[in-house]
This record gives C-alpha cells, sequence and structure tokens, in this order.
C-alpha cells in the first residue's frame, strides 16, 4: 500500500508555512488523538501518519528533499518518524506540540503520560549526525549493504546512560514526586482546569543524582565509535540523503538519541554517464567498421555486452540496451544504457594511405548524401530519451 502525500494528511498545501503547518498538525493531532478516540485502531493508525507527515515537513532540510523525490527520499524504514511508531516516541518527539497547554488541560494532563507510566522522558535528545558514502554504479543499481565506523557520542558503559556513580546516586525527585509533572488547578468561571507544566527541580526527569559517575561526569554519555550497518536501496542519486533514527548521537542521561543522515556520493566510472535512471557510454569505431558493419563490446553497470553495429552506421547512431540503466528508488521503473556511436577519423595517415583516400574521395559513393528519412543529431538524442 502507497504511502498518502504528507501534504495531504495535514491539509495544507505545498507552500504552507512552518506555523501553518504546526497548527495544522495540532488540529489532525486533536481529532485523532488515542484519547479521544479509545480503542479505535484506524484513529490511531492516522495519529501516526500525521506524526511522520510532521516529522518531515516541519524539517526544513527533510522537507526539501521530500519536495524533489517524495517517499523516495528516504529509502526504505527511513524517513518520517524512522519507523518509531509507538506512541511513547511520538509524544516525547513532539513535546513542543504535545506539551501540557495543549493537551492537559483537556485531557487531565495524562494523555502523553498515560503508557509511561505518568513520566517524562528523562534527559536530552543527542544531535544529529551527517555523514557521506560514496558509491560506485554498481553498488547503486544493485543496492548494498555498507558498515561504517562513526566517531560519535555512545552511552557510557559504566553508568547505563543514567549518569549517576551508582543506583544509590539516584533519588526520586521529591517535588514532583518521580513524575516530572507539577500540576496546578485553576478555578475559572467555566469550572476548574487543570494544567501541567515540567517540573522545575529536575527539569522532567523525575530524578536527580547525587553522585556523578566517574566515567562520563554525570552526561550519561562518552564519546566513542560504533559501527553502524547501512542499508543502502538501489538507484539512489547524487545529493540524495537517507535517515537512520536513533542513531545519531546519544542523548544526556537517557534521553532519545539523535538520527543519523547519510549523504549519496556517486563514485565516478572510468566509463559510464549517468543521466537520471540512464547511463549513456561514447562508442568509437573506425571508418571501415563504419562501412562494413561490426561487432563489439561494450561496458554496463554490471559487466559487458556485445552489440551489433550495422553496416553504414552512421556518426551519431545512438544504440539503446533495454534494462541495462538504474533502477528507480523503491519503484518499478527502469532505464537504459544508451551507446552514442562516434566514427573515428585518424589525425595522421602514411603516403599510401593518403593515395587510396584520395581515390575513393572521388567516387559517388563518398560523397555525403544525407536522405530525408535521415533524422538530425537533436532528433536521435530527444528520440533515445523519450
Amino acid at each position: 500500500m502507497s504511502k498518502r502525500d504528507y501534504y495531504e494528511i495535514l491539509c495544507v498545501s505545498k507552500n504552507a508555512s512552518a506555523e501553518e503547518i504546526k497548527k495544522s498538525y495540532r488540529k489532525v493531532a486533536m481529532q485523532y488523538h488515542p484519547d479521544r478516540n479509545p480503542g479505535d485502531k484506524s484513529a490511531e493508525e492516522k495519529f501516526k501518519e500525521a506524526a511522520e507527515a510532521y516529522e518531515v515537513l516541519s524539517d526544513p532540510d527533510k522537507r526539501a528533499r521530500y519536495d524533489r523525490y517524495g517517499h523516495q527520499a528516504f529509502g526504505p524504514g527511513t524517513g518520517g518518524f524512522g519507523g518509531a511508531q509507538n506512541m511513547d516516541d511520538i509524544f516525547s518527539h513532539f513535546s513542543d506540540i504535545f506539551g501540557d497547554d495543549v493537551f492537559g488541560s483537556f485531557f487531565g494532563g495524562e494523555s502523553s503520560r498515560r503508557s509511561s507510566g505518568g513520566k517524562r522522558p528523562t534527559g536530552q535528545r543527542g544531535s544529529n549526525l551527517r555523514i557521506k558514502i560514496k558509491l560506485t554504479f554498481e553498488e547503486i543499481a544493485n543496492g548494498v549493504n555498507k558498515q561504517v565506523k562513526v566517531k560519535k557520542y555512545i552511552v557510557c558503559s559504566t553508568c547505563g546512560g543514567n549518569g549517576a556513580k551508582d543506583k544509590s546516586s539516584i533519588q526520586t525527585c521529591s517535588t514532583c514526586g518521580g513524575t516530572g509533572q507539577v500540576r496546578k488547578v485553576t478555578n475559572t468561571f467555566l469550572g476548574q482546569m487543570q494544567t501541567v507544566t515540567v517540573c522545575p527541580t529536575c527539569n522532567g526527569e523525575g530524578s536527580t543524582v547525587t553522585n556523578k559517575c566517574n566515567a562520563c561526569k554525570g552526561e550519561g554519555r562518552v564519546y566513542g565509535e560504533e559501527t553502524i550497518s547501512i542499508d543502502v536501496p538501489a538507484g539512489v542519486q547524487e545529493g540524495m540523503q537517507l535517515s537512520m533514527s536513533g542513531k545519531g548521537n546519544a542523548g544526556e542521561r537517557g534521553g532519545m538519541p539523535g538520527d543519523l543522515l547519510i549523504q549519496i556520493e556517486e563514485e565516478a566510472h572510468p566509463d559510464l554517464q549517468r543521466d537520471g535512471l540512464n547511463v549513456a557510454y561514447d562508442l568509437h569505431i573506425s571508418i571501415p567498421e563504419a562501412i562494413f558493419g561490426t561487432q563489439v563490446e561494450v561496458p554496463t553497470i554490471d559487466g559487458k555486452a556485445k552489440i551489433k553495429i550495422p553496416a553504414g552506421t552512421q556518426s551519431g547512431k545512438i544504440f539503446r540496451l533495454k534494462g541495462k540503466g538504474f533502477p528507480e528508488v523503491q519503484g518499478y521503473a527502469k532505464g537504459d544504457q544508451l551507446i552514442h556511436v562516434n566514427i573515428w577519423t585518424p589525425q595522421t595517415i602514411s603516403a599510401e594511405e593518403k593515395d587510396i583516400l584520395e581515390k575513393l574521395s572521388h567516387s559517388p559513393n563518398f560523397k555525403p548524401q544525407p536522405g530525408k528519412n535521415d533524422k538530425s543529431f537533436f532528433e536521435r538524442v530527444k528520440e533515445a530519451f523519450q
């Protein structure tokens, strides 16, 4: 089942401002919020769908890639909400949207905490990381798995990420009682209005550290290295960016990790040129080969291919090898290989060769006689790319 357009999901136009997108997402999220639709699986899926759409459209970089490539910009299992489609992830990831000023006063402040036992996510979210990977034409055509060593912040193995020296060094916050929230009830002419705000003592973590871990100095993370397995889908292009959720820098004191953004670079091929899904190759043949015809071997993305050059082939002729180009990312289309024939003219010749050519130059068969059916260079190029 194909994904719906993100702009359609949030009911906004493609030129909508960031504020319009945020406002519309609030409206859609309110409509399909789990607390308003208990037990309704359809509403839950639409709620997750809206979260994925907002994750992309609220990020200028992701939105630009989506506008250019659509859903194909992110690869399988990436992009959008990166596959982390559970309520805790959504509520914590969009804390500015699901803040208690929006939902707390309508649903008693429990909507975004219910599944996690009334406790806010701890720590600060890690930052995103960007890396570049260079791929050959063959890797792009077939897809590839890359094992990449990434230097980044990783979870401290000594304290397990909580930043404390030992278990006894973690105490429940006395201000909020471990919930990470403080509640306030205000009497209005409409009745009592309950609001919930982040606990100022523990910053919403629900606990405080009395003795910091010596290895990470209380951060819950250290600078290190991780080998990450990256599945690159077939058909990616230069400049395309993939996203792996949770593979960026580790968060502080158990906070959510950032994402890993992978920039695609194409390694130049010694013989072939890429044009979208198609591959182009310049074939040079001699004058006798063009006159008598020949069979030649040409390079392709995945090896060699033999093609027949008919007798009387003109310079500029374009042959097509069907399906020898690149596949469409997450699609069914596949490009072709286009072979452009160039008749090579020697720059130096012997005296004997010169005599032969001078005699031939007076022959009527060697006088240019283009027929009406002979297409121009521009017509051949246009036809080849149709």
